[in-house]
């Protein structure tokens, strides 16, 4: 048998063990514009680039069966970058997502958001509603899309709805706990039982979470990556499961614990 690196796509996917494949990938996307500016190009360039590795990603996820991706496309901090970048890539994203609602309808893959739509551009907000609404139906991965989104702020949002509730005697103080919290975070929505990411990879070589699902991913393993987004190719995305199935998830207790449940 060849190493992981060596391995052809058919290798990895024999390699996979289907039991073992995480529920839940999250992907922090990092790179498109390290990648442009390497080959002395616009960092729109690399954005551009970075959407057909979407493509490809959500392909090889669905085809390895995890049940739901979630993409961290735009940060809330995102809107302090030039305003010129942030047009290009709002600008890009409606397009994108608008151009590959066919293909997503073609594969029954479902799209989903989490962030605060409402600081969405009007353009951008028309088109991904259009394809919520067309790919509604579709039972197969979902694609879950972090937009306009960070774990602060979507820590923060629940506290408010709790908060309220409270303030209106619907909840009490003790009521809370971890399990009520979640319930008012923005992953709460998703479909088909999301369970919290398995799995958390962060392409561009840099090992920080960088305030994407902060509560979500407490006991994610972590999968970090050199490879810049638009070179991250199915097979690296193969190779990440891999390594994931090789990993004993403890979630606190030690070997010993596991080996007698």
């Amino acid at each position: 048998m060849p190493t992981m690196e060596q391995a052809t796509m058919e290798d990895l996917l024999k390699m996979l063990d289907p039991a073992k494949v995480p529920a839940h990938v999250a992907i922090i996307m990092d790179g498109n514009g390290r990648w442009a500016k390497a080959r002395g190009l616009d960092r729109s360039e690399g954005h551009v680039e970075g959407v057909s590795t979407v493509r490809r990603i959500t392909e090889i996820a669905s085809e390895a069966g995890v049940k739901c991706l979630t993409l961290y496309a735009f940060s809330t901090e995102n809107w302090h970058r030039p305003q010129a970048e942030v047009d290009a890539l709002m600008h890009l994203i409606g397009i994108a997502i608008e151009r590959e609602t066919p293909d997503l309808i073609k594969n029954n893959v479902r799209l989903t958001m989490i962030g605060d739509f409402a600081r969405m551009p009007q353009e951008a907000r028309r088109r991904l509603e259009g394809c919520f609404n067309a790919t509604a139906h579709c039972t197969g991965l979902v694609l879950n899309l972090a937009l306009s989104y960070s774990g602060r702020w979507d820590i923060v949002a629940a506290a408010r709805q709790i908060a309220a509730r409270c303030a209106d005697g619907s909840m009490a103080a003790g009521d809370i706990d971890e399990q009520t919290f979640a319930r008012y975070l923005s992953t709460a929505s998703l479909p088909c039982d999301c369970p919290d990411p398995d799995l958390l990879i962060r392409t561009g070589g840099d090992k920080r979470v960088s305030n994407f699902l902060l509560w979500q991913i407490a006991y994610a393993e972590i999968d970090v990556t050199d490879k810049y987004w638009p070179d991250f190719s199915k097979e690296d995305f193969l190779r990440a499961l891999i390594r994931f199935q090789g990993r004993e998830r403890r979630f606190g207790l030690t070997s010993e614990q596991l080996l007698s449940n």
